[in-house]
């Protein structure tokens, strides 16, 4: 029996979710996913994401990877498993990335390289929207976090870029991370703002648990005159959580691109960004 390792291209709204990985609520993206699946191939599959997103995060481009017997056109895979997901969850694209072939003396043989949606990715990219205004607005309560004073873009900006390069990041890290070493990457920290929305775009190599909204936390602090711009940079010196500003709102993350080697031909979406920017 031949066995394909099958890709798919995930988006989702977060709100309604406690969060990408399974629990006994079966209340999360990944259980829903997987229900879909059950009802799709009427067989029992476990998945595995590219990155964990936590309750109320959510996804532009989230990638899976899950092996499968079965032979569908990619099509029906796409349009199958979004028959049975809820309105919140979609699956934008399906790409069979390897084949295991079991030969005559019973063992399997992978066609080409193992691909595996966290440990193949290059590279990872989140947005983080923030809208600053005086007054809340419904209209954008669990799509972005609310600062209610007046951020200065500049200073934010010129402080991200303290975070750029490679830094021990335990000022940054929450307590419950089980990553094996707080030393991380950062690419790239861009913002942009249009009308009342900032946009705060960081890409790194990997992502401690809650690092992203923690220095959103804190560029918060340095774009309402609470803290200079050079207080960032003092952060990384001290790696002490506790000097750092709290875990902003998870409403206003979106996981937005995972990257991976182009040799693995994912149809991905070829500028995920968000819809008012």
């Amino acid at each position: 029996m031949n066995v394909t390792r099958l890709a798919l291209g995930l988006q989702y709204d977060g709100s309604p979710w406690h969060g990408w990985q399974t629990q006994l609520s079966r209340n999360t993206v990944q259980d829903q996913l997987e229900l879909a699946l059950l009802a799709f191939t009427q067989s029992a599959i476990t998945t595995t994401c590219a990155g964990r997103t936590d309750a109320g995060v959510h996804a532009i481009e989230q990638v899976v990877h899950f092996d499968t017997s079965l032979d569908r056109p990619m099509s029906s895979w796409v349009r199958g498993l979004n028959a049975h997901l809820p309105s919140s969850i979609a699956v934008r694209w399906a790409h069979a990335v390897q084949q295991k072939i079991n030969t005559e003396d019973g063992a399997a043989h992978i066609a080409e390289r193992d691909f595996h949606a966290r440990f193949s990715a290059r590279s990872r990219t989140y947005h983080y929207l923030l809208y600053n205004h005086p007054v809340r607005s419904p209209l954008w309560t669990g799509k972005a976090g609310w600062v209610f004073r007046q951020l200065d873009i500049q200073k934010m900006h010129d402080a991200a870029q303290l975070l750029v390069g490679e830094h021990d990041f335990s000022a940054f890290r929450s307590v419950d991370c089980q990553a094996k070493s707080p030393v991380k990457t950062i690419h790239r920290i861009a913002l942009s703002q249009r009308d009342h929305v900032v946009m705060i775009t960081f890409q790194a190599s990997a992502f401690l648990h809650h690092m992203v909204r923690n220095i959103v936390g804190s560029l918060v602090y340095v774009g309402t005159g609470r803290q200079p711009v050079e207080w960032i940079g003092s952060l990384i010196k001290q790696k002490n959580r506790h000097l750092a500003a709290p875990t902003f709102s998870s409403d206003g993350l979106y996981l937005a691109k995972i990257e991976y080697d182009p040799a693995w031909n994912l149809p991905q979406e070829a500028s995920p960004v968000l819809p008012y920017f």
